[in-house]
């Protein structure tokens, strides 16, 4: 058994049946792509800016001749009948820190197996997506999902580069033929024929800083995450549920309690939402969209509303107050 056999039978140990291999090198094939994308503005703030740090895993590991992506199912069920939801790759526990757990354990068979490595989860600049289509585990979607046979797209994704030589496995191509689902289902007409735009993608405004009045009427009962070329993907439809604990859905996730979140003090964050994928953002995102759902839905009535001693939750409170002429 060679060790790219080791390593896959080791991943399938953990519970992780979607992996695979390409070569360490430059990928020159997306620079034009990104300094197009830098050109035109539509770089957001959670973009790394220095595209060669995107484009040359040289950067990170000097001596890496291959690169392993893992995929990791995360869902655990496809109902998206809630009134306000949460997408479904945040219902668990933090997918940065469980990926981490597991990418470390491998990384340390690696080096068992007398190799050199270190992993990167979502985090890190490289283009995983397009990563994970060169390694075969599946194909980038018109949606700019990546795709896999098994999962569909709800799976996160990890790297690792190492010094082992292993064989590459072989790309996929664009497996979407004439489907147009999620071009349709697109509340912002995000995703284009030629071109997407994820500047104007409600998973990302949901997770903006800072949203114009504009954007409110759209989120629709959106928390953070959107999700609806998701729920329309045929790939999808049949997509097998994880297996890996860690990701199944928190019952606070699953059966928001709107109140809560709006009047949330540090410690139910801290307690709770803190917990999940979409705790990095911090306690104010959560309850200004919240706030937004909930006024845009006008059901503003039935909810009790505290004092906000967050400057950033009164202004948007304030312009929701003035927004509907309360």
């Amino acid at each position: 058994m060679d060790n790219k056999e080791k390593i896959i039978k080791y991943c399938n140990s953990l519970g992780l049946d979607n992996l695979g291999f390409t070569s360490c090198r430059k990928f020159k094939g997306l620079e034009e792509y990104f300094y197009l994308r830098k050109s035109k503005g539509q770089e957001n703030e959670f973009e790394e800016k220095d595209i060669q740090k995107r484009i040359n895993p040289d950067i990170y590991m000097r001596e890496g001749k291959a690169i392993i992506s893992i995929a990791f199912p995360y869902v655990f069920n496809k109902n998206f009948n809630n009134k306000f939801y949460f997408s479904k790759y945040t219902m668990g526990r933090d997918y940065h820190l469980v990926v981490t757990e597991h990418l470390k354990k491998i990384c340390a068979f690696i080096e068992f197996l007398g190799g050199k490595a270190k992993y990167f989860v979502d985090s890190n600049a490289l283009p995983e997506r397009y990563i994970a289509s060169l390694c075969g585990i599946g194909f980038i979607g018109k949606n700019n999902m990546l795709i896999t046979e098994k999962y569909g797209s709800y799976v996160f994704l990890g790297e690792i580069i190492t010094d082992l030589e292993l064989d590459e496995d072989n790309p996929l191509r664009r497996k979407c033929g004439e489907c147009n689902l999620c071009l349709k289902a697109c509340p912002t007409n995000s995703i284009g024929e030629h071109e997407n735009n994820s500047n104007i993608c409600l998973s990302y405004i949901t997770q903006k800083k800072d949203i114009e009045n504009s954007w409110f009427h759209k989120l629709q009962g959106r928390l953070f995450g959107c999700d609806t070329c998701q729920g329309v993907c045929p790939y999808n439809k049949e997509a097998s549920l994880s297996t890996i604990e860690a990701f199944e859905p928190f019952p606070f996730m699953e059966e928001v309690n709107i109140e809560e979140l709006i009047n949330m003090d540090n410690k139910t964050f801290r307690d709770k939402y803190a917990l999940t994928s979409c705790g990095w953002r911090g306690k104010n995102i959560l309850i200004r969209n919240a706030l937004i759902n909930v006024f845009e839905k006008a059901e503003n009535y039935k909810v009790g509303v505290k004092h906000f001693n967050s400057p950033y939750v009164k202004d948007y409170y304030s312009r929701l107050l003035q927004l509907h002429k309360l």
